[in-house]
C-alpha cells in the first residue's frame, strides 16, 4: 500500500504546483483551443497533468524498490519503454505540432522495448487456430505491438470529459492489481497500486471541476501501462485467460467503433477528430440541457459517471473470473450489444428515459472549468 499512498501525495503536490503556476507558464502549458470539435472547456486550462503522474511514479518506484515495494529493475524498464509514448504526448501537449502518425509510432515504439526488455509479449489469445500462429515469435512481436500502441490510443479516445478517463483507468488497474495479487505477481499489483495513486492525486484537481487536464502525454503514459502490465500477466501467467483483457473493452471498443465510424460509415480518415463519440452524444443528448457556462460545466461533469458504470460491465466478471474463458466471452459479447444499442438509440433520438435525468447523476455544484474534449 506505500505505492499507492506516495504515489498519490507525489501526483497530488505536483499538480498542486502545475495549477499553482500554469498562469506564470500558460503559454507552454494552457490549451487554448476552444473551438476544436471534441473541445467542451470554456476557457483555457493547463494540460500537462501527465508530467505529474510521470513524477510521481519516478518518486515512487525509487522509494518503494529500497523497502521491498516493488522490484527495482523491472520498474525502472517500465517506465523506460513508457518514454517514447510519454515524451510523444507531453511534446504535442505543449507545441502542437506531434502529427498523429508520429505519436502512434512512438507508441509503438514503446511496445517493441516491452517486449525486449521486459519480455513483454502476447503468445496465446486463448483460441485453438490463432495460438499455434502466435508461436512463431516474429508474428507474436508484431501483434503485441499493434495492440499495446491501440491501447495505448484508446485511453486518449476516452479522455474527453472531467475524470472520465481518470476513473476508468482507476477501475482497470484496480482489476489488474487485485488479479496480480491473486497470482503473486510483485511488478504488476506494485506498478498498478501506484498508476492508481497517481491518477488518484491528480483526479482530485480533475472532478468534478478541472483544473488540469491529462493531455496527450498523461493519457499515454496511464495507455501503454495498462496495455504493458496486461501483457505480462497474460504472458507470465498460464492460468490467466487471454480473454481477461477485456478488462479494457471500454476503450478498447470505442477505438475500434470510431475506426469503423470514420472510416466505414463515413469515409473520413481514421485519425480524424470527430463529436460524435458515445461520451460526446452522451453529454449533447442524455444530461440536463443548457448551453450556458455553469450549465455547461454540470453537464461536463454528469456525463462521466454513465461511461463509468458502462465500462463496469467488462470491469466486475473479468476481476472475478479471470480464469474462465467462457464468462469473459459472454461479457464481451454482452458488453458490444449494451454499447451498440446505447450509441444506435442516442443517434435516434431514442434514449430510454430512464437514462435521461433533468438532475443528472451528479449533484454537487460544480465550478467553472471543464473538461477538454
Amino acid at each position: 500500500m506505500l505505492n499507492l499512498a506516495l504515489g498519490f501525495i507525489c501526483s497530488f503536490c505536483i499538480t498542486l504546483l502545475i495549477v499553482r503556476f500554469a498562469g506564470r507558464y500558460g503559454a507552454l502549458s494552457l490549451d487554448h483551443d476552444l473551438k476544436g470539435v471534441q473541445k467542451n472547456h470554456s476557457h483555457p486550462v493547463p494540460r500537462i497533468g501527465g508530467i505529474a503522474l510521470m513524477i510521481a511514479a519516478i518518486v515512487t518506484f525509487t522509494v518503494c524498490a529500497f523497502v521491498g515495494g516493488n522490484p527495482r529493475e523491472e520498474s525502472m524498464l517500465l517506465l523506460l519503454c513508457a518514454a517514447p509514448a510519454f515524451l510523444s504526448g507531453v511534446i504535442e501537449d505543449v507545441t502542437k505540432r506531434v502529427s498523429v502518425r508520429a505519436r502512434l509510432l512512438s507508441a509503438m515504439l514503446a511496445a517493441l522495448l516491452g517486449a525486449f526488455l521486459l519480455h513483454g509479449v502476447i503468445n496465446r489469445v486463448d483460441l485453438p487456430l490463432v495460438d499455434p500462429i502466435l508461436s512463431f515469435a516474429p508474428i507474436a512481436i508484431g501483434f503485441t505491438v499493434l495492440a499495446v500502441a491501440g491501447l495505448t490510443n484508446a485511453v486518449n479516445i476516452i479522455d474527453g470529459f472531467n475524470g472520465l478517463a481518470a476513473v476508468v483507468s482507476i477501475l482497470i488497474l484496480g482489476s489488474i492489481g487485485y488479479v496480480a495479487h491473486d497470482v503473486g505477481d510483485l511488478l504488476v499489483m506494485s506498478a498498478a497500486l501506484t498508476m492508481i495513486g497517481a491518477i488518484g492525486g491528480f483526479a482530485i484537481w480533475n472532478y468534478p471541476a478541472a483544473s488540469i487536464f491529462l493531455g496527450d502525454g498523461g493519457a499515454y503514459f496511464i495507455g501503454f501501462t495498462i496495455a504493458e502490465l496486461l501483457v505480462l500477466l497474460i504472458a507470465r501467467h498460464p492460468n490467466i485467460s487471454a480473454w481477461y483483457a477485456i478488462v479494457v473493452i471500454y476503450p478498447a471498443f470505442e477505438t475500434l467503433f470510431s475506426i469503423y465510424r470514420r472510416k466505414i460509415v463515413r469515409g473520413r480518415p481514421v485519425g480524424a477528430p470527430d463529436g460524435i463519440h458515445l461520451h460526446t452524444l452522451i453529454f449533447k443528448r442524455v444530461v440536463r440541457k443548457g448551453t450556458d457556462p455553469r450549465q455547461r460545466q454540470r453537464r461536463n461533469a454528469r456525463t462521466s459517471p454513465y461511461l463509468w458504470v458502462l465500462s463496469m460491465i467488462g470491469i466486475v466478471p473479468a476481476s472475478f473470473f479471470w480464469h474462465n474463458p467462457v464468462v469473459l466471452a459472454v461479457t464481451a459479447t454482452v458488453f458490444v450489444v449494451v454499447y451498440v444499442w446505447l450509441y444506435t438509440a442516442i443517434v435516434r433520438f431514442k434514449t430510454p428515459r430512464w437514462l435521461v435525468s433533468s438532475q443528472g447523476i451528479v449533484t454537487a455544484a460544480v465550478p467553472e472549468q471543464t473538461h477538454h474534449k
